[in-house]
């Protein structure tokens, strides 16, 4: 019976000691942040998060990318060469669809028009 008391008074003192020890860390990394100032790196990702509201998806991420870089907003906000190359293709698509053309006809189209050169089927 002795041998099933001290086990019991070790459970919970090592419980008890465990318990004190997780809730330390806790106390003292919810104070840290408010002392220690933001880096550089850090601050610009503030700054940079806060002139992207609003914006979403691919824009959003290109945006972040070139504010984070250092670069202007301008330069953020001009279009990719792959947003270019959508925006050509549901060009091209909205053009087939209104003219037509069918099988090869269309494949030869879209191909004309991708590359620029807007001929007729």
């Amino acid at each position: 019976m002795s041998m099933s008391l001290r086990l019991l008074a070790v459970s919970a003192a090592l419980a008890f000691a465990g318990a004190a020890f997780a809730a330390t860390p806790q106390a003292s990394a919810a104070a840290a942040p408010a002392t220690k100032p933001h880096t550089a790196q850090q601050q610009r990702m503030v700054d940079c998060n806060k002139q992207a509201t609003g914006k979403k998806g691919a824009e959003r991420k290109t945006f972040m990318s070139t504010c984070l870089k250092g670069g202007s907003a301008a330069a953020a906000a001009a279009p990719t060469a792959k947003q270019a190359q959508q925006e050509k293709m549901k060009t091209c698509n909205t053009d087939a669809t209104a003219k037509g053309p069918k099988g090869a006809d269309r494949k030869t189209f879209m191909s004309s028009c991708l590359k620029g050169n807007a001929a007729t089927p």
